[in-house]
This record gives structure tokens, C-alpha cells and sequence, in this order.
């Protein structure tokens, strides 16, 4: 996948990062362009979790690229939540001091029957309050308890503050799409340059 490097004002250089991490479970690498055109390639060996990443990458407008190689012959769990392990750490590095972006996102997205809320803040402090009711234990082979466990991974790696609250839903499929999509377009708002605070950091503390 050729990931896109658009120039972005206020920046200097490419809001991007690739990073590694292998255990003795997983061997997970992800390349991340914040100022994408929403590319995606992702190929974690799990099947539905390559499906939210590519509605994370077309959402966001992100340029993302997983490759994921773990203990899927046990189970979803190492592989899913070291994907989220990784991603987090590609966002922390690709926004640097974090300085110049708008810090805040937040979105309201349907899915058919399902509503999703999604708020969110680039703090430096991780945190996450999670509302979810997922009414199966499956969509197709992926477990919905691992929804959590990849969030509580990527909050905790980019060290950010993440609110999800679901007001509708009844099928699984369409709660954790609606989930990742308002994840996405939240992610989108939060990281986009702000013109008013070219080179600043957004905190009155003056460090996040």
C-alpha cells in the first residue's frame, strides 16, 4: 500500500510512524499517516478486526497499514489487543508534542438501528469509560468482549481520554461498526491542525 504524505500546514514534517512490537505471542508492525486520504491494509489474521481497522482508516482519513502475525490458533485476545498496543503507540508518536492540533473530538454516528457516541481528548492522560451492550458473545469468529480489550490498548498507549456510549442498538455487528466509525471521525477532529494555535500547545498549562 503506498501511504500518502500530503503536506500539512503548521508542521514540518509528515505526521506519521511506524512501529514494531513482537513478543512471544505476536509479531505486530503498523505505519500510520494522520493526514491520509484513508487508506488501509490490515492483515491481523482476524477477519472482523481487519473490517473495523480499514472504517478506522476511511473514517479518520487516516493512512494505516497493520500486519499482525500471533497465537490465533488459541484465541483472538494476544493478537487483538497487541493491534491495539501498536496503534496507540503509531498515534503517540505521529502527533510528537501534540502541539497545534485541536486535542478535542467528539461524534454522533448511526448505524441503521444502533447510535453511537463517541467523545474524546488527546490529554496525555489515559483513561477509559466504556457503554457498550453487546447483545451476542460473536460476530462471525470474533469474540465482542476483545471491542474492550482493543480500546483499553490503544487508550492506554496514545494516552488518551476515551468516552463510548451507545444510546441505541440491538445487533452486535452494527453497535461495533457505528462504535468504530464515530471513533474515527472523533479521532479525525481531535488531530486536525487548529489555524488559531499554529505551534502551540493546547493545554493553559502549557504541556499535555
Amino acid at each position: 500500500m503506498q501511504l500518502s504524505h500530503r503536506s500539512v500546514s503548521n508542521f514540518s514534517a509528515p505526521r506519521t510512524a511506524t512501529v514494531s512490537r513482537t513478543t512471544g505471542e505476536t509479531d505486530v508492525s503498523v505505519t500510520l499517516n494522520l493526514d491520509g486520504e484513508g487508506n488501509c491494509d490490515a492483515n491481523t489474521g482476524i477477519p472482523f478486526l481487519d473490517h473495523m481497522l480499514h472504517q478506522l482508516a476511511s473514517h479518520g482519513l487516516f493512512d494505516l497499514e497493520v500486519k499482525a502475525a500471533g497465537d490465533t490458533e488459541i484465541d483472538d485476545h494476544h493478537t487483538n489487543e497487541d493491534v491495539g498496543i501498536t496503534i496507540g503507540q503509531a498515534f503517540a508518536q505521529a502527533l510528537r508534542d501534540r502541539k497545534g492540533i485541536q486535542r478535542f473530538g467528539n461524534f454522533l454516528a448511526p448505524l441503521d438501528e444502533a447510535l453511537i457516541q463517541v467523545a474524546l481528548d488527546f490529554s496525555g492522560r489515559p483513561h477509559l469509560s466504556y457503554g457498550l451492550e453487546i447483545p451476542t458473545q460473536r460476530v462471525g469468529t470474533y469474540d465482542t468482549q476483545l471491542v474492550r480489550e482493543f480500546f483499553v490498548a490503544l487508550v492506554n498507549h496514545s494516552q488518551m481520554t476515551l468516552h463510548i456510549r451507545q444510546l441505541d442498538g440491538i445487533n452486535s455487528h452494527h453497535i461495533i461498526e457505528a462504535t468504530f466509525k464515530a471513533f474515527a471521525r472523533a479521532c479525525r477532529s481531535a488531530v486536525e491542525v487548529d489555524p488559531r494555535r499554529s505551534g502551540q500547545v493546547p493545554s493553559s498549562k502549557g504541556m499535555l
